[in-house]
């Protein structure tokens, strides 16, 4: 029987989770054994999962969990975890040259476990089957609006926290927008037809900021792109892997610009392939921004779990997608699984 052991999130400001009680429902209608490890801050209370059927786990469990077992989560391990003896499915952030993902492939590498990465999980056409991308680049737009408000009426960005829903997002963004009047920033958004893109641009629509949106017809030159300096805006939302372009270069910071405010929606700041190389680390829901220049001021928004500030909505959206191949890990040789399996041997 494929036993699928959902895990507890053990980063901080992490809520999110890729299965429903009702998603479990439906897995053990289909005979797998699902085992829901107990959490404090997980937007879905663990009682709902028992409801549903789940056997319930203390949290860190997994580590002794059945060798056989499928170790779900979604943010990184603990670095502490040592060999990696299972299978597990998360979004590793291993194959883009990111320092952190070589530890994380040597430890699988040394227990003998295998990596399904979310951010692989693809169709027979290179389509991921499921991502939260639209969820990001909803939150990742509001909080880019957020500090041009900020920087606007002449304030540091506050730390966030998560909103139960989006209309207290959208309440929160309106009531910040309120100290500046009736202005509205100008918006760029590079991969305005992706997930991510569209959920960029679902945001601003809503406070009336009227974005220009690109994608590759707009792109395909490979730059340089001097447009996105006259913008007051910009947000990236195409993610870094071999051939994207740079949009904005390390000479952006001494160029004459309008722009005050990057969006880094995709944020992978610490790969080889980053198209914006004006910072180096990303932030963090206590500092949401990096202030990267200072005449005028540029700040960098790079939070790398935006669609956690809305957990529930994004944790609904991303398990509806996720369910039919949850469905499908008794046949983990084939398919999506299969794939994502080949992609991580190939990077070991």
């Amino acid at each position: 029987m494929t036993h699928l052991w959902v895990r507890a999130e053990e980063r901080a400001n992490e809520r999110r989770v890729g299965v429903t009680p009702a998603g479990v429902k439906e897995l053990l209608a289909a005979g797998l054994q699902v085992t829901v490890e107990d959490s404090a801050t997980r937007i879905i209370p663990t009682a709902d999962y028992q409801s549903a059927g789940a056997q319930i786990a203390q949290a860190g469990q997994w580590r002794a969990a059945p060798a056989d077992a499928i170790i779900f989560g979604l943010k990184e391990l603990p670095g502490d975890t040592g060999p990696l003896v299972h299978r597990h499915i998360l979004f590793g952030h291993a194959f883009k040259g990111q320092p952190s993902g070589v530890d994380l492939l040597d430890r699988f590498k040394a227990g003998g476990g295998t990596l399904f990465d979310l951010e692989y999980l693809v169709d027979d056409t290179g389509r991921r089957v499921a991502a939260f991308g639209f969820w990001a680049g909803y939150v990742g737009a509001a909080l880019s609006v957020a500090a041009w408000a900020a920087q606007q009426a002449g304030e540091a960005m506050p730390p966030v926290t998560d909103w139960p829903r989006k209309e207290a997002l959208i309440l929160d963004l309106t009531e910040r927008l309120a100290k500046v009047g009736h202005a509205r920033p100008t918006a760029l958004i590079v991969g305005a037809l992706g997930r991510t893109g569209s959920g960029a641009k679902a945001l601003c629509d809503v406070m009336g900021v009227a974005p220009t949106g690109w994608d590759m017809a707009e792109t395909a030159h490979g730059g340089p792109f001097p447009e996105i300096l006259i913008h007051d805006i910009f947000l990236n939302c195409i993610l870094a892997m071999p051939g994207v372009p740079v949009f904005l270069p390390r000479s952006a910071l001494v160029a004459e610009r309008r722009l005050t405010v990057i969006g880094d929606i995709a944020c992978d700041p610490d790969s080889d392939f980053s198209p914006v190389k004006v910072y180096d680390r990303v932030t963090t829901w206590d500092e949401p921004v990096l202030r990267v220049s200072d005449t005028p001021p540029l700040d960098v928004m790079a939070i790398d779990n935006l669609p956690s500030l809305l957990p529930l909505e994004s944790s609904e959206d991303f398990a509806g997608q996720l369910l039919p191949h949850l469905l499908a890990l008794p046949q983990i040789n084939h398919g999506v699984w299969a794939r994502a399996a080949e992609t991580y041997r190939a990077a070991i």
